[in-house]
């Protein structure tokens, strides 16, 4: 995983995420992705007890939730298939059912390519 400036894995790689929310360029390892990934699955879970609690079932905080990491978490994705050679418009595969998830779930398991590839430097190279 890359070197962030400071605190724990989990919430570094969720501020990063978070802070570049809109960046569709360069490569993310498989350590930010998955890390985002679990930071907004246990929100999600805080989010729909608190919808439980206050609101009888009704998804409104989760919604919110949803909508409001949906752009970084298409970002950080398109950055996860940069790391493996792929471009991130390959996300849309996920819309054939079955087996575009599926594929989509096998490509950002895999791991990264070593060395430069067209979407940028390693990010798990040491850096100089």
């Amino acid at each position: 995983m890359p070197s962030y400036p400071r605190g724990n894995r989990l919430t570094a790689a969720v501020r990063h995420c978070l802070t570049h929310y809109a960046d569709f360029r360069g490569r993310a390892p498989r350590s930010e992705y998955w890390l985002f990934y679990l930071g907004y699955l246990l929100a999600y879970l805080a989010t729909g007890l608190l919808d439980l609690l206050l609101f009888h079932q009704t998804p409104l905080l989760s919604g919110l939730l949803t909508l409001a990491v949906l752009l970084p978490n298409l970002a950080v994705a398109s950055r996860r298939l940069h790391d493996t050679g792929r471009s991130g418009w390959w996300q849309l595969i996920a819309f054939v059912p079955l087996a575009g998830a599926l594929l989509l779930l096998w490509w950002v398991c895999r791991p990264g390519q070593t060395g430069d590839n067209r979407f940028g430097s390693d990010p798990l190279a040491p850096q100089p």
